[in-house]
């Protein structure tokens, strides 16, 4: 038998994406940068950080000033590059730095007049809108007198880019002359040259050279103007970018199938860990060493910690077991209400054996692709076997060991495959490999029969509510963790909590705890406790909640005609306490609270129970000529313990010591949704009919008795008005003695209504409340 491991660090969460502490998925950055770069390979060329980047305007100002170097092709030649696949041709190359000029005493110049022949088109473009033209008669050659010297269209525009002809220049302006039999039109004028031009040079005092640069131009805006003043000038290439084309048209597509491939991969990974790893089980291993849970921690449940040990026991050492031919059972069954410790129970076993402890659920065998829930089974019967001994713990088993053939799936639905597979599994290994197969529901009756049989799960251990000392040593386990006032009593909490769970007296504590750190105490009392066992209980109070002097008056005569039956009958639970203040979803509320555990209703208790519920109606007609919905919740109480009574307990003398029904278990609808009655027509009415006389019978006792003591319910609603809540010491008082004799302390009370015997104007038809609609005052108590 190999050794347990130790001190192993626990393995990463599969549930959790990869990524570091904080969430940061690594997988889905990497994703998008990948898409970032091929866009990048696509649509962006490499730049040259060392040209300059300029307009095309810049560009054709720097040409004419004769910056741009032309004249060297092989070192630095002129180049214009157009791609088959861009509208863009890229001019790149380089430009000498403008030459600057000397001051004005330094300079030295020339004037002269000039002419030069433009077409209609280029006086536009070169001087704008702006300037007029001048019709003339003679010839155009010569319009003035004197000597003109003619230019070029190149010379002029370099003087009007170097500012020799100044545009605004009022002495010397421009003139545009035409004629009308000619279409060339004549520009005459005067301009500046100055002839010591000062070339820049550097703080060394040497020249500075030409640097490159690049221009982007559109082809087709400026293609033809482009061709015609870099003829001659520029070297053309031209490249066809088959990369970019490709990506261009398939890109689009790759990017949407890399996003489905990419949900696709995660909803398989959220599904089953991966692509790769779909049918791996999600069990979980918990190491013992920092979370170590033991038969210290689990209180409560003694005889179910009893059964259990022998396994313990087992996988300490199993050879005391096997020598004697006997042999573990394979599996366990832990059977509870929710909040037992069922879970906290196979936990400590693990921790007891000190081994390997697997915990998954029954929902994650079960997913929507067919065969994964049973490809994980196999799975984690092999992890199982890879680290025996240990435990393997599957919560909520009913959710994949569901009764097979029942409901709408047929017989070869997911989960169905799921179960014949734990099923061959737990049939194929033998206990003497060291594993222990632990399984938790709340509802057996649904699971099916041949996961039950002896060979599979051998043994079922119910995981009951605990009992009064159950529940004292829970609360003491609990309340180590909080601060406890030093006289507190735990087993009065204990004998005021019968029927909770586990889980129930862990919310009370907690619950007390924060109750008490609400009002700034420096310890946890027993007042607290109880406040808090009657939140868990019966809900919190809503003293916020607006009510009505005509509402608090029914109510307190409500939970008075409760409470006083309650008091005066024999066979009822002790009274705890009746309030009106509004607590959980009722107005008001009478409590009770049974002197122990309860495991089975006497017929006496029963009736009382029935009389005491009546007591509610009753009493409002006492102040009142007309009744509310206040007791909807009564009749619903009565009515469900008569039915009881006369189904299911045989109390009836007429029907006798006879079943109609199926028991109080949980409806499994797919099992239970075509049964049929199993008694006639003719039983079904002499059922009703005695449901309906234990009820009425049970309301003519509760009328005789308030009628017979009304002046004390009106005494106990009248108290209920000043204090509101009121205990069972001081009700004895106004019973025995007609007033409380130590009444309860009310630092506020609330203002009492002028004339309590008043009867309250009759309601209108459309103001009624539906019987359903708001809470239920009348709630005699949560039962045990």
């Amino acid at each position: 038998m190999s050794e347990s491991p130790k001190n192993t660090p626990p393995p990463a969460n599969p549930k959790r994406p990869s990524g570091d502490g904080n969430g940061f998925n690594w997988r889905v950055f990497a994703l998008f940068s990948l898409a970032i770069l091929i866009l990048g390979i696509a649509f962006l060329k490499p730049l040259d950080t060392k040209a300059t980047s300029m307009s095309y305007s810049e560009f054709r100002t720097a040409l004419d000033q004769e910056r741009i170097v032309t004249d060297k092709p092989s070192e630095q030649p002129l180049k214009v590059v157009t791609s088959d696949s861009a509208y863009d041709a890229k001019i790149t190359g380089f430009i000498k730095p403008a030459l600057e000029k000397p001051s004005e005493s330094e300079q030295q110049f020339r004037q002269e007049d000039f002419s030069v022949i433009l077409s209609a088109e280029e006086v536009t473009e070169i001087l704008g809108d702006s300037i007029a033209v001048e019709q003339i008669s003679g010839a155009v050659e010569a319009p003035v007198d004197g000597a003109l010297k003619p230019l070029s269209v190149a010379e002029f525009r370099k003087s009007i880019a170097l500012g020799e002809v100044g545009l605004g220049d009022t002495e010397n302006s421009l003139r545009v002359l035409s004629n009308p039999t000619n279409e060339k039109l004549v520009v005459v004028g005067t301009r500046k040259v100055i002839t010591n031009m000062l070339v820049p040079k550097d703080a060394d005092g040497k020249v500075i050279p030409a640097t490159p640069f690049s221009v982007t131009v559109s082809t087709t805006i400026l293609g033809s103007e482009l061709q015609s003043l870099l003829k001659g000038k520029a070297q053309y290439e031209r490249k066809s970018d088959y990369l970019g084309k490709a990506l261009f048209t398939f890109l689009p597509f790759l990017l949407i199938i890399l996003l489905l491939f990419f949900l696709f991969r995660q909803q398989m990974k959220s599904a089953g860990r991966g692509a790769m790893s779909f049918g791996k089980s999600k069990a979980r291993l918990l190491t013992m060493d920092r979370n170590k849970v033991t038969f210290k921690d689990v209180a409560g449940i003694q005889e179910a910690k009893e059964e259990l040990f022998e396994i313990v026991d087992f996988l300490r050492d199993p050879k005391k077991f096997q020598k004697l031919g006997g042999s573990i059972p394979k599996g366990v069954l832990m059977v509870g209400s929710p909040g037992t410790g069922k879970t906290l129970l196979a936990r400590a076993i693990a921790g007891e054996a000190d081994v390997p402890f697997f915990s998954i659920s029954g929902s994650d065998f079960v997913e929507m692709f067919v065969g994964v829930g049973a490809s994980r089974v196999r799975d984690m019967f092999e992890q199982g076997k890879k680290n025996a001994p240990c435990l393997i713990f599957i919560d909520e088993i009913d959710a994949v060991g569901r009764h097979r053939g029942h409901g709408m799936g047929g017989g070869h639905d997911e989960r169905e495959q799921t179960l014949n597979q734990l099923l061959v599994e737990m049939d194929g290994f033998d206990t003497q490999e060291g594993v222990i197969i632990i399984a938790a529901t709340n509802r057996p009756d649904v699971l099916d029969p041949a996961l039950l049989r002896p060979g599979r799960f051998d043994r079922q251990v119910t995981v009951s509510l605990p009992d009064v000392n159950g529940r004292e040593e829970i609360l003491r386990v609990h309340v180590k963790k909080i601060k406890l006032a030093a006289n507190t009593d735990l087993a009065t909490i204990a004998r005021g909590t019968p029927g909770f769970s586990g889980a129930e007296l862990a919310n009370l504590v907690n619950e007390a705890a924060l109750l008490a750190a609400r009002k700034g105490m420096t310890s946890v009392t027993i007042a607290e406790m109880e406040e808090a066992r009657d939140k868990v209980r019966w809900g919190r109070e809503r003293r916020s909640l607006a009510m009505s002097d005509k509402e608090k008056i029914g109510t307190a005569w409500h939970e008075a005609g409760h409470a006083y039956l309650n008091m005066i009958l024999p066979h009822t639970h002790p009274l705890h306490k009746v309030t009106i203040i509004p607590r959980g979803p009722y107005l008001g509320a009478t409590m009770y609270l049974p002197d122990g555990d309860q495991y089975s209703t006497q017929k006496k208790e029963a009736l009382a129970n029935l009389i005491v519920t009546m007591g509610g109606r009753i009493a409002e007609a006492f102040h009142s000529d007309d009744v509310s919905n206040g007791a909807s919740g009564d009749i619903r109480q009565a009515t469900s313990l008569a039915r009881n009574m006369v189904c299911e307990w045989g109390m009836s003398d007429e029907l006798g010591m006879v079943e109609y029904g199926e028991g109080d278990s949980p409806v499994f609808l797919a099992r239970d949704m075509n049964k049929s009655r199993n008694y006639s027509e003719e039983t079904a009415r002499v059922i009703d009919g005695e449901i309906k006389k234990f009820i009425d019978n049970a309301f003519e006792e509760a009328t005789r008795l308030l009628n017979e003591n009304k002046d004390v319910v009106e005494k106990i609603a009248l108290a209920l008005l000043e204090f509101e809540t009121l205990d069972a010491k001081h009700l004895q008082d106004i019973i025995d003695f007609g007033e409380m004799k130590n009444p309860p302390s009310a630092p506020t009370p609330p203002p009492i209504p002028d004339d309590l015997s008043k009867k309250p104007v009759t309601k209108k038809p459309e103001e009624d409340k539906p019987e359903d609609d708001g809470p239920m005052p009348g709630v005699v108590g949560a039962p045990a």
